[in-house]
């Protein structure tokens, strides 16, 4: 096992500077955990400034559209990564189905809060669209910057075995 990972590294880096290759699996988790994280942190940036300029109607606003963002792009994701697991060659239909539904949902909050008083609306959609960018540039630097294997390199114990059983 640890033969493996080192040629994994080597492969990967001259400079072996990868220490342990995440699987196609563990990509989903890393994406939930630090784009999560991350786009939580800016929304509760985006709170703090509408409480301070707007009130407390505006910091309801901007929590709702967070939390939105966050449930819409974590259950997302977590829909994608069980399909690719399972049925790889199904991923861009899928991708473009949450996509559409995403949007869909999206329209029609947006339609049944428009005139609400509740909140503040204006900085309830500033924050959709701050956090929205914020996940959405957090995966791109997570997939841009974490190598994958998508295809497992044997060790020297699974090819002995695969030549005794021929």
């Amino acid at each position: 096992m640890a033969q493996r990972k080192r040629v994994a590294a080597i492969f990967l880096s001259k400079n072996c500077e990868v220490l342990s290759v995440p699987r196609a699996r563990s990509i989903d988790s890393l994406v939930l955990l630090r784009a999560g994280v991350v786009t939580a942190v800016a929304g509760v940036i985006v709170v703090i400034i509408a409480a301070v300029m707007s009130g407390g109607s505006a910091a309801l606003g901007a929590f709702l559209g967070t939390a939105l963002v966050i449930v819409f792009f974590s259950v997302g994701q977590f829909a994608l990564g069980s399909v690719l697991r399972n049925n790889p060659q199904m991923a861009l239909t899928m991708a473009l189905t949450i996509y559409l539904v995403k949007i869909g949902v999206l329209l029609l909050i947006l339609v049944l809060f428009a005139d609400t008083t509740a909140f503040d609306t204006k900085t309830f959609a500033l924050a959709i669209l701050v956090c929205t960018l914020v996940w959405t540039v957090m995966e791109v630097w997570i997939f841009g910057t974490t190598k994958v294997l998508y295809v497992e390199p044997i060790s020297m114990d699974d090819s002995s075995s695969e030549k005794s059983d021929k």
